[in-house]
């Protein structure tokens, strides 16, 4: 396939691309990055292109992909943040005075807690305590808004029902 005729069914389907990615981010703005890459990363491997009669799929594979390799990295970030967060508290609790121990007590029962907590609970709870918002964490996450308030919800429950003896 020439490269005109390559650029030229890449913006017929610009359309089907913007619909995709909207389906993938449920956001207007991360939808129109995620087109522009994989629109660039399409040109720039229009010679690994070799099934004419596939470009929409080929298309769609770029944009999954892109969109699985931003989620990891945005996944490994939230990790990054919260192992330095971890290890912030932990320095603090060791040099916690003595005279303050129900203090110290009260934190690492609370970080007890929150290590017992699922995985796929634990990142967004750990976000919003970050400072995301809501639908910040929604887009991080790939996740609908609804999911991630009931997380938080039956985080913040299970939290005042484990702690509701240390107050």
């Amino acid at each position: 396939m020439e490269k005109r005729d390559f650029t030229q069914g890449i913006l017929a389907m610009e359309s089907d691309l913007h619909r995709f990615a909207y389906k993938l981010t449920a956001n207007r703005d991360s939808a129109n990055d995620l087109v522009q890459d994989c629109v660039l990363q399409a040109l720039d491997s229009h010679e690994k292109f070799t099934h004419a009669k596939n470009l929409k799929g080929w298309m769609y594979t770029i944009m999954r992909n892109i969109f699985i390799n931003n989620y990891r990295r945005a996944t490994r970030e939230m990790r990054m943040i919260d192992d330095t967060y971890s290890a912030q508290q932990q320095n603090m609790i060791k040099d916690e005075e003595a005279e303050h121990f129900e203090l110290t007590y009260d934190i690492k029962q609370l970080y007890r807690i929150i290590h017992t907590i699922p995985e796929d609970m634990k990142i967004p709870f750990q976000m919003f305590v970050a400072g995301f918002k809501y639908r910040e964490i929604a887009e991080k996450l790939g996740l609908p808004i609804g999911t991630v308030k009931s997380r938080l919800f039956f985080i913040r429950k299970r939290l005042k029902e484990e702690l509701k003896d240390f107050s």
